[in-house]
């Protein structure tokens, strides 16, 4: 997608715990000098949808389509820093059931949670959302 491309993102760590993607600042910047919050969002979005997709193709599922069904964001600092965000599984659910109702229903649901912190380790926003997998043929 081109404004994915213009973000200029980066794949760092992915397991079973996490994902993180990244992201220069001077791709990103606003008119402040800081962190755009449209990619702040974007970047959080992309890193939990690449998380749960990564888990299903690693499942043998590659195929899946993975949607954000809804999110909420919040802005909590400014970031005048290159962008890091970290996407990870709600600890109340699991990747196991997650992937079980993909193979049973051909629908699965999951929530998602990410951050995007400040060098000094204090989160600059924070994500959660709630995302939809599906079998391609509905």
């Amino acid at each position: 997608m081109p404004p994915v491309r213009a973000m200029q993102l980066e794949v760092g760590d992915l397991d079973e715990q996490g994902m993180v993607l990244r992201a220069p600042l001077a791709a990103n910047v606003n008119d402040k000098g800081c962190a755009f919050g449209g990619s702040l969002a974007g970047l959080m979005t992309l890193a939990a949808w690449a998380h749960a997709s990564a888990i299903l193709d690693a499942r043998g599922f590659g195929d899946a389509e993975v949607y954000v069904q809804d999110s909420q964001v919040r802005y909590l600092l400014p970031l005048y820093a290159d962008l890091e965000a970290r996407a990870w599984l709600n600890p109340e659910q699991n990747w196991t059931d997650f992937v079980r109702a993909f193979a049973e229903r051909g629908r699965a649901r999951a929530r998602l949670n990410a951050e995007i912190r400040c060098p000094d380790g204090r989160v600059a926003a924070a994500f959660e959302g709630r995302f939809v997998a599906l079998r391609p043929d509905g």
